[in-house]
């Protein structure tokens, strides 16, 4: 090295030096700013307010056992609970349901809260808190002192103010229904968007084409009642003619939820909130008790929605004890068990909302006709002043009419407007909070009717010996038509009388011995899936919301079937049942495809065939086989329908066939090969199927990823980060988000999984036996990275392994004193 050199290399060596220890210090000091706002674990804590105190136990989990002399005490101290490990949560719950994202993430959340203030969460909450009775609201407020008092304690405030530059905002018990709402928008259609595509197909082929493409009932359903139907008769030329050039094009494929920040999950087409819950009695269990099993399918974030806790105290006399999930942001538990009945939740897709077609005055549109008025009503502007942080606010001017906002417009140009029963105010209640002292399955119904939450399938199982389904939450009573497409409203003939009366909503008791009764009641098995679960009369109840396809329900069903002397293990067995029975017959089809003259045409088919060949049932993490045939199904579905609803997409915007039950009518094309329904970028149907067994392949060559490694865990990696990831750089995202695991299971098979979406809990529990009973979670208790509760179960979820409901040895106890 040359002399003059040698200071300069000196002088960079010092400044690198000082950059270095700068930067140790800096993360230094993150890391000790980080560690002042983790969650108290031991000691005692003062939580004004309280009458006397509570302990609470956590084990090597982190689950906490919550122990108070009275049930406003348990609330309180959950609440601290839940203001300690996930305030952040919480607030990103409130925040979606009232549209108030941007306030904390600036200009980039808009489009989010655009979509949602217009919905008018916040003042809704306000009435519905108005209305509650004393008791409720003063849980609701014992709670609500207990978050914030929570919050109050840390030594710092959650970490992600610190990243967003914010100070968190106390909790307000509306908040708590605010909570509720932001459950309603992900699990119901806030916009119609099913009805409305329903009716495109309608409006522009006809009844009898929509009962083909988008069928209620079909000859493959796994409904409770057993009930079936043939498929409607394929469309004829008339109606349909792909090789008229003047449609044929061909449109985009089903939409897929675009997010607009990493608060907003983007979902494969076909993925939609669900779950399986499903129940035995006890002459089909090991111990004679009946057992219930129950895993939420929603989006994978962490922290993980749900919340472990044992809540215990002494009413009247009587101790109470309540094992499951709790909801932070809610005060009590929402799945799980109180000893004399267990109960479990699935998204219905029974049909809480219809369109409207508004009657308006053709010189002046503003004006409309409402019945019973003689004259003409203004269409209502609503502005909402939406706070944007660093930036001016926004004001969002929504139309509403007497029945809901304006979401669009029909093919005779009138405005249409969505009568969703989530805007009624008597239509969110605490009622649910009645659960936890019900001793029997038919008393637990009768609350489920009472209940005011967004409409789930609700399965209970009693230590009496029965269990039970019915809808939980509020249904609309039609009255003049079904609900199923849009209709005018303006001439008072087609309305609703208010809600469903209980004594209408169907239910299903089991064991029930009466000949009327659909074979599950009298068998001691029920089972949901988010299908269709009954015919008849009963579904003109329901109405159809959006019905998940039935092969999820059948295997469930089927497995169901031949469990004798079942163990809490067996329940778990079939949550974890990764078979893909759907699609046997594709695996079959494709190899048809692939033929010994197709496969000497070209190189790449033959290793294809043999994998598909080789392929053993499965949605395996390391099958290749399962990753061909799925992507074969996609590929024939991407040059099937597309062409034939491209019209429907010019006539609707925001026209999405991903809901339809198509796998009927494509089979059916499939097996009939009608010329007029054939996409015109082929001459045959066997083209149309070449080309998508080519274009497997292709996509594959595209990733630089040879069939032999294809695996579905490839491509079924877990992506389930928290909601800031985003903004640390690569490397550091580790210490946020849960290990890129390759995930068995897949949509159409009881193992719902995508890379951010599935199981957000699996619970196995006999009620008055939750020592046995069983429960997973993707994501641990805490919402703090550097808690050792923060990842906790995790390796047992990606596994399957049979983890305990009930907490275990004591590890640290945390004394609230008033």
């Amino acid at each position: 090295m040359k002399p003059p050199l040698l200071p300069r290399f000196r002088l960079l060596a010092s400044v690198v030096s000082v950059l270095l220890v700068l930067g140790a210090l800096l993360i230094g000091w993150f890391y000790f700013q980080l560690r002042a706002s983790l969650p108290q674990l031991d000691g005692a804590a003062t939580v004004r307010g309280l009458d006397a105190a509570v302990t609470i136990e956590r084990d090597a989990l982190g689950v906490p056992t919550v122990r108070g002399t009275d049930r406003a005490d348990v609330a309180r101290a959950l609440g601290f609970l839940h203001g300690q490990e996930r305030f952040f949560q919480m607030d990103l719950l409130r925040r979606r349901a009232a549209g108030e994202f941007a306030e904390l993430f600036g200009s980039a959340a808009l489009p989010l809260d655009r979509r949602n203030r217009a919905h008018g969460f916040r003042p809704l909450a306000r009435e519905v808190l108005a209305r509650l009775e004393p008791d409720r609201r003063a849980l609701l407020e014992s709670y609500t002192a207990g978050v914030n008092a929570g919050l109050a304690a840390l030594g710092k405030k959650p970490f992600e103010y610190g990243v967003l530059r914010a100070t968190p905002q106390p909790w307000q018990p509306e908040d708590s229904l605010l909570v509720i709402y932001a459950m309603t928008l992900d699990v119901q259609d806030a916009t119609g968007v099913y009805e409305r595509s329903l009716a495109a197909v309608r409006d522009r082929f006809g009844g009898d084409a929509l009962a083909f493409f988008a069928p209620l009932v079909t000859p493959d359903d796994a409904a409770l009642d057993g009930t079936t139907a043939p498929l409607a008769p394929m469309p004829s030329a008339k109606v349909i003619d792909l090789r008229n050039s003047a449609i044929a094009r061909v449109s985009s494929a089903p939409r897929r939820s675009a997010p607009a920040l990493a608060l907003d999950t983007a979902r494969d087409a076909g993925v939609f909130p669900g779950s399986n819950s499903f129940a035995l009695t006890g002459a089909h269990t090991a111990n004679g008790a009946p057992l219930l099993a129950n895993d939420p399918h929603l989006d994978l974030r962490v922290p993980n929605l749900w919340y472990r806790a044992v809540l215990a105290w002494t009413a009247d006399g009587a101790s109470h004890r309540l094992v499951g999930a709790t909801l932070p942001g809610l005060p009590f538990v929402v799945i799980g068990s109180n000893g004399h009945i267990a109960w479990g939740l699935t998204a219905t897709y029974a049909d809480t909302g219809d369109v409207v077609a508004v009657e308006v005055n053709a010189v002046a549109p503003s004006l409309y006709k409402l019945p019973g008025h003689d004259e003409l009503v203004e269409i209502e502007k609503r502005a909402s002043v939406i706070r944007v942080k660093g930036e001016k606010p926004v004001t969002l001017e929504t139309s509403w009419t007497h029945w809901g906002p304006i979401v669009g417009t029909d093919d005779k140009e009138r405005p249409l407007a969505y009568h969703w029963i989530a805007y009624d105010p008597a239509a969110t209640n605490l009622e649910f909070i009645r659960l936890e002292t019900a001793t029997t399955a038919a008393e637990a119904v009768d609350i489920a009717h009472h209940t005011g939450i967004p409409a789930q399938n609700f399965l209970v199982a009693d230590d009496t010996g029965h269990i039970a389904w019915t809808i939980m939450g509020h249904l609309p009573k039609r009255v003049g038509f079904d609900g199923r497409l849009p209709t005018s409203w303006s001439y008072g003939d087609r309305h609703w009388e208010g809600f469903l009366p209980p004594g209408e909503v169907p239910t299903l008791l089991s064991p029930d011995r009466s000949p009327a009764a659909p074979g599950p009641a009298r068998d001691g098995r029920l089972w949901t899936a988010n299908q269709r679960l009954l015919g008849g009369d009963a579904l003109a109840l329901l109405g159809d919301g959006g019905y998940s396809t039935p092969p999820r329900a059948a295997q469930i069903r089927d497995d169901l079937a031949h469990l004798e002397q079942a163990t809490p293990q067996d329940l778990l067995g079939i949550q974890l049942d990764d078979r893909a029975v759907f699609l046997g017959r594709w695996q079959t089809l494709l190899l048809t495809v692939l033929a010994p003259d197709a496969v000497a045409a070209k190189k790449s088919r033959a290793e294809l065939r043999r994998q598909v060949e080789a392929w053993d049932g499965r949605a395996g993490a390391d099958s290749v086989g399962y990753r061909l045939v799925r992507a074969f199904r996609d590929q024939t579905i991407a040059r099937v329908f597309p062409p034939l609803f491209a019209a429907c997409e010019d006539a609707m915007a925001d026209f999405d066939w991903s809901r339809f039950n198509i796998e009927p009518a494509l089979w059916t094309m499939l097996h009939e090969r009608p010329a007029h329904l054939l996409n015109p970028e082929f001459k045959t149907w066997d083209a149309l199927l070449l080309a998508a067994a080519d274009a497997v392949v292709s996509d594959l060559q595209r990733q630089d990823t040879p069939l032999a490694r294809a695996t579905w865990g490839r491509r079924n990696t877990a992506h389930i980060r928290h909601p800031l990831s985003r903004a640390f750089p690569h490397w550091l995202t580790g210490w946020l988000d849960l290990p890129a695991d390759p995930l068995p299971g897949d949509v159409n098979m009881p193992r719902v999984q995508t890379p951010s979406f599935g199981a957000s809990l699996r619970l196995v529990v006999s009620p008055g036996h939750e020592e046995d009973g069983l429960f997973e979670m993707p994501g641990g208790e805490s919402g703090h990275p550097l808690s050792p509760f923060y990842r906790a179960g995790h390796e047992a979820w990606v596994r399957g392994e049979p983890t305990p409901l009930l907490p275990g040895k004591t590890r640290h106890t945390l004394t609230l004193q008033p």
